[in-house]
């Protein structure tokens, strides 16, 4: 299956949480169930919840399945919890630092920025949205695409820039200090239902 283009809010109101830290997501209306009317049916059996919250957080992280699978898989390998691994791998994204440094909105809007070529790690292009950044990184922007940085900025005006990085806004760049523990993640995941769902 391709990935999805479609409204995003739909996916939002489908699993019941905003997805994306923006008002068109956080809107106590948009938390309805899609339809005309909310979807009234049965109440979900185990299969489902814990399916739920595997595609909450396959979407905030814009994901696809296969390689949202890959990312289970190899935090099953790595010593630690299984779901405190899968989040900082997730984390570590390069797409996803492009948004908690504030750069962009949402994340779809950073992983075009990567995409596109206007982010910089260590000062080499990189344009793959799955890149793990590791500590002691410096993500930066391309000269070009400054003005749009700094009007997403202002946008986002109470931003809060997370602990596990440091940014600087005269220069928009990002140091990345540490690797994120799951406290420092502002997104509410039931992790151990997605490791059942896949086990």
């Amino acid at each position: 299956m391709a990935r999805y283009l479609g409204p995003k809010v739909k996916l939002s109101r489908r699993v019941g949480v905003p997805i994306a830290d923006i008002p068109k997501h956080t809107a106590k209306r948009q938390l309805t169930p899609p339809g005309v009317h909310g979807y009234r049916g049965k109440r979900l059996k185990d299969y489902g919840i814990r399916k739920d919250e595997k595609q909450k957080l396959r979407y905030h992280y814009s994901v696809m399945e296969k390689q949202f699978r890959r990312y289970v898989d190899e935090s099953a390998r790595r010593k630690g919890n299984t779901g405190e691994v899968l989040l900082q791998l997730l984390e570590q994204r390069l797409d996803n630092v492009v948004r908690r440094a504030g750069f962009t909105r949402t994340i779809w809007a950073s992983r075009q920025m990567v995409v596109h070529g206007h982010v910089l790690v260590n000062g080499k292009k990189v344009d793959r949205p799955s890149y793990a950044v590791k500590p002691g990184d410096v993500i930066s922007l391309r000269e070009r695409i400054h003005k749009v940085a700094r009007e997403n900025m202002e946008s986002m005006a109470g931003h809060i820039v997370p602990s596990w990085m440091d940014v600087n806004p005269s220069e928009l760049s990002a140091k990345v200090l540490a690797l994120p523990s799951p406290d420092q993640i502002p997104f509410d995941v039931n992790t151990n239902l997605i490791v059942e769902f896949y086990r």
